[in-house]
């Protein structure tokens, strides 16, 4: 076996070369997050309103939303590979109508068009590394995904802040136009990476799905345990799906699948609701209207800073994610969240709030260094929870609880209601900045609370079992502790006894 044959059936180098989607969007991110507040592009766009503002950067969530929409039909008719290659031909057009653009009309058409990209990997990207990663790693292979975008954010943003310097349109059109270089190397790299076994064997491309499996958990060995298991497994669900069940958008509102994609769904709605936003977006209003910094400069330092805690803190979701568990996990993060927004709200509501003569916005007076400290520990802190919790898990949990037939479409309505918040969010977090203020941070922390709770009585732990074997967790009571044996049994059970001779005998005529 050569060298490229290795890298390109490697779970990890797989999982981890998908995730370049993930960069597209967080160059998107960092880049836009970084500029809007610089002088440059202020006096180009003679000064966006906030209405306008959030329209801009609405366009981005906008077209993510109807990208997650409308994934779900290509993924399952051209495959999770071609999807991902022509989304990226999309994402590379809509970032060199940004870096073109000559006024705010240009500017949004592309930042559509890059959403539309961003909403069609976002959904197909979690479900492509899902399907080829063993159950064992499955978590650490999708939040690769999530950390890529943190990269992405952290290495454009600090482009951009680079690019400050430049006394002209360059210092905003450059961050936007590095944009399309993870998208070109993975609209050419995919070529070479294998499809979705799940999704081949789902096509009556059995074959195919056998040797991919080989190739990816067995090193090329068709008699590997793990590989027999999966096939076995994989056939009894195709077999079922194929005979039994149908394929259509009603699918999702049969007994059973109906609550899990209601759990899909409010998931990703909460992760957009825990307040990431703020931050991520309009962390630079954020410490501008604290009078946090002196300059432009060192605000956008401060700032950028948030952007390193998340690379970093990332890092240990990657690690431990399949080991701490996905329900632990997302109520700690949640309660953590909670508490450093409150404290953030606390201090903002301690200070002298004005009228700044030279914007027309509010601002306020914190009078104090230890509780401008204060806020800008506590938005670290809360950057580094979510990056360990809910960044990660808001995209592993939707991808791993549906049945194949529904799959596509289950995880492109939830992630459409991740977008479309997004969207919300983008559009009305810089008025309620001006309307709420420091409530702003109060009423976030609120809705972590909030989401603690409905994790703690509805989500049932899926960390360690096969995509199949989830079947089985979700008929079981979901706060329920449910044995291990126990789903293993039952599984080979309903798998073993489920496949007609007929399509085992499929096995023997593959080669080893």
């Amino acid at each position: 076996m050569g060298l490229a044959y290795r890298i390109t059936n490697n779970v990890y180098v797989i999982g981890a070369f998908a995730a370049l989607a993930g960069i597209m969007f967080g160059f998107d991110i960092g880049s836009s997050s970084g500029i809007i507040g610089t002088r440059q592009y202020q006096e180009y766009f003679d000064r966006p309103s906030d209405l306008l503002q959030g329209g801009i950067n609405g366009a981005l969530s906008a077209g993510c939303f109807f990208g997650a929409l409308i994934s779900g039909y290509p993924a399952d008719r051209f495959s999770r590979k071609y999807t991902l290659i022509g989304a990226s031909f999309i994402f590379t057009v809509g970032a060199v109508l940004q870096a073109a653009s000559n006024g705010v009309a240009m500017l949004c058409v592309g930042r559509a068009l890059a959403g539309l990209s961003v909403g069609i990997t976002s959904m197909v990207v979690p479900i492509y590394q899902s399907e080829i990663a063993p159950k064992e790693i499955r978590g650490r292979i999708v939040s690769i995904q999530q950390w890529s975008t943190t990269w992405g954010i952290v290495i454009s943003f600090w482009i951009q802040y680079g690019c400050q310097f430049i006394d002209s349109t360059a210092a905003f059109r450059i961050p936007w136009a590095v944009q399309s270089f993870p998208a070109v190397l993975l609209m050419c790299g995919m070529w070479f990476f294998p499809f979705s076994p799940r999704w081949l064997a789902g096509h009556g491309r059995m074959d195919e799905a056998i040797k991919v499996l080989a190739d990816i958990h067995g090193d090329g060995d068709v008699d590997h345990p793990r590989v027999q298991q999966e096939i076995k497994e994989i056939k009894a669900v195709i077999y079922f799906e194929c005979e039994v069940a149908s394929h259509r958008y009603s699918d999702l509102l049969q007994p059973g699948i109906l609550y899990r994609v209601f759990l899909g769904v409010c998931l990703q709605i909460w992760q957009q609701l825990t307040g990431v936003g703020i931050i991520m977006f309009y962390v630079v209003f954020l410490f501008q209207q604290a009078g946090i910094g002196s300059s432009q400069e060192a605000v956008l330092v401060s700032s950028g800073i948030s952007y390193v805690v998340n690379v970093i803190m990332t890092v240990p979701a990657i690690i431990y994610i399949d080991k701490w568990g996905r329900r632990p996990t997302m109520i700690i993060g949640a309660l953590s969240m909670s508490l450093f927004l409150w404290v953030i709200g606390g201090v903002l509501s301690t200070g002298n709030w004005y009228i700044s003569p030279g914007t027309d916005k509010w601002v306020v007076d914190l009078n104090s260094k230890p509780k401008a400290d204060l806020v800008v520990a506590c938005v670290y802190l809360f950057v580094a929870a979510f990056a360990t919790t809910w960044g990660p898990l808001g995209w592993i949990y939707p991808a791993e609880i549906y049945p194949l037939r529904v799959r596509a479409n289950a995880v492109s309505l939830s992630t459409a209601s991740n977008w479309f918040f997004n969207w919300l969010l983008s559009f009305i977090v810089p008025l309620l900045m001006q309307r709420l203020r420091y409530g702003l941070y109060m009423l976030f922390a609120t809705f972590n609370f909030l989401m603690a709770l409905h994790i703690y009585f509805a989500y049932p732990e899926t960390k360690g079992f096969t995509l199949e074997e989830i079947e089985i967790v979700f008929k079981h009571n979901p706060r329920k502790k449910i044995d291990r044996a126990m789903v293993e049994r039952e599984a080979a059970q309903l798998y073993g006894s489920s496949i007609p001779d007929s399509l085992d005998k499929g096995l023997e005529k593959v080669p080893a």
